[in-house]
């Protein structure tokens, strides 16, 4: 299996709260020999790991934005493979949560990945079901 999927399907910790946000973004910013891509889904999949600036630059937004548009007292939408020695970090657009945790059979697509190793297109990996594309041609046919 690409290492990547391999991560992304695997064992993911929920963030729960913003102090443990804080310190994940901390425990990337020290972790200088580690190069990072930078995903945001529905885009081009990253070919080149993001600069140390762009990294921090990335992490720095994100966090202002998860901070301004989740308007809850906790995190919880930000997953993580290690919270020690990360090497993917799930995020999810506080604007398009859908069942993010607990059990779902098509859970939405995270709106950022940051991943140690080189990510596949998301939206091509995991196409909507095939019984939402026959309702929605029924739409228009």
């Amino acid at each position: 299996m690409n290492p990547f999927l391999e991560k992304y399907n695997g064992y993911l910790a929920g963030v729960m709260q913003w102090d443990d946000l804080s310190a994940l973004w901390q425990r990337i910013r020290e972790q200088h020999d580690k190069a990072w891509y930078v995903y945001a889904v529905g885009d081009s999949v990253p070919e080149q790991v993001a600069t140390q600036s762009q990294l921090f630059k990335f992490m720095d937004s994100m966090d202002e934005l998860l901070r301004r548009e989740h308007e809850q007292d906790y995190c919880g939408i930000v997953y993580v493979d290690d919270v020690t020695n990360p090497a993917l970090v799930k995020i999810y657009d506080p604007n398009n949560l859908g069942v993010v945790c607990g059990f779902s059979e098509n859970p939405p697509l995270p709106g950022w990945v940051m991943s140690l190793n080189p990510p596949v297109d998301l939206e091509r990996a995991f196409p909507p079901a095939a019984n939402r594309k026959r309702w929605w041609q029924k739409i228009f046919s």
